[in-house]
């Protein structure tokens, strides 16, 4: 998720799609707040580690 949000990001950065760059955002901050929930032990979505 946070790679996607990453891509998103610079291709929405590249071409000037401004939805490109909200969406790319939002896929970072929530794949960056699993990625800590899973690195702190918190099982997310059944899973004991989210990578």
């Amino acid at each position: 998720m946070v790679i996607l949000g990453i891509i998103l990001l610079v291709i929405g950065f590249l071409t000037g799609l401004s939805i490109l760059w909200t969406i790319g955002i939002i896929l970072l901050v929530i794949g960056a707040i699993l990625w800590v929930l899973g690195a702190v032990g918190h099982a997310v979505g059944g899973r004991r580690h989210y990578w």
